[in-house]
C-alpha cells in the first residue's frame, strides 16, 4: 500500500504591488568589525531612512546588521525565526538581534518560507550555504510566479560572475533573468529599488508620483 503524499505548501500567492517591506538576506559568521557587516547596515539604514521595514532571519551576522542599521534611523524590524534542538550547524536565534516584531516557527523549511512570504522584495548579500537556499529559493518563486512576482536585488560585485556561470550551465529562462538586478553598491541599489517601484506601478495600474 503507498503512503500518502507529503504536501509542501508554497507561500500563499497575494498580490504584490508596493515594497515596503525589504527582506535581507546574508551570511552569519561576519562581525561589526568586518566590511560586510558594515555595507548591510547602512543598506538597512537607508531603507528604514525611506520607510521600509527591514525583515531578517533573527540571527548574527548579516541578520544583526540588518536589524541594527535599520533601528539606528528609527525604523521597523520583523525577524522569521526558527530555534533549532538537533542542527549544529545552524546559527539559530541570536539574543542581540532584538527586532520589533518576532514570528517563530517550527524547522528551517518553514522558516524560509516565512521570509519568502512576509516581505516583498529581497536583496541577497554574501554569505554561505543558507544564504544561496534563500536566494534559489526567492529567485524560483519569482519564476513561478512571474507577473505577480517579488522583486530580487544580488548585492555585490561577485553576482555578475555566479550569474554567468549559472546562465552558460543551467536551463534559465529569459524570464528568469528578468526579476532580479545586480548592484554594486548603495548607489546602485537605490536606482534598482526606484526601477523596481516603478515595474510595480505599472503592473498593478497604480498612479506615479510627479514632482513639479
Amino acid at each position: 500500500m503507498n503512503s500518502p503524499a507529503l504536501k509542501i505548501q508554497l507561500p500563499e500567492l497575494k498580490k504584490n504591488c508596493n515594497l515596503k517591506k525589504i527582506a535581507i538576506f546574508g551570511g552569519a559568521d561576519v562581525d561589526k568589525n568586518h566590511p560586510l557587516y558594515q555595507e548591510v547596515f547602512r543598506v538597512a539604514r537607508y531603507l528604514a531612512y525611506n520607510d521600509k521595514v527591514v525583515i531578517d532571519g533573527g540571527g548574527p551576522g548579516v541578520m544583526l546588521a540588518a536589524t541594527e542599521g535599520a533601528k539606528s534611523a528609527g525604523g521597523k524590524t520583523l525577524a522569521v525565526t526558527f530555534y533549532p534542538t538537533d542542527m549544529p550547524n545552524f546559527e539559530g536565534r541570536f539574543g542581540e538581534n532584538k527586532v520589533d516584531k518576532e514570528i517563530k516557527t517550527a524547522n528551517y523549511i518553514e522558516r524560509m518560507f516565512g521570509l519568502m512570504y512576509q516581505a516583498d522584495a529581497f536583496i541577497c548579500f554574501q554569505g554561505g550555504t543558507g544564504t544561496l537556499s534563500e536566494w534559489a529559493t526567492a529567485w524560483l518563486l519569482a519564476h513561478l510566479y512571474y507577473g505577480n512576482h517579488k522583486p530580487l536585488i544580488l548585492y555585490g560585485e561577485f553576482w555578475y560572475e555566479l550569474m554567468r556561470v549559472v546562465n552558460e550551465n543551467f536551463q534559465i529562462g529569459e524570464t528568469e533573468n528578468l526579476v532580479y538586478k545586480i548592484v554594486r553598491n548603495e548607489a546602485e541599489l537605490i536606482t534598482a529599488l526606484q526601477e523596481f517601484e516603478s515595474e510595480l506601478e505599472n503592473r498593478c495600474q497604480l498612479p506615479h508620483e510627479t514632482t513639479d
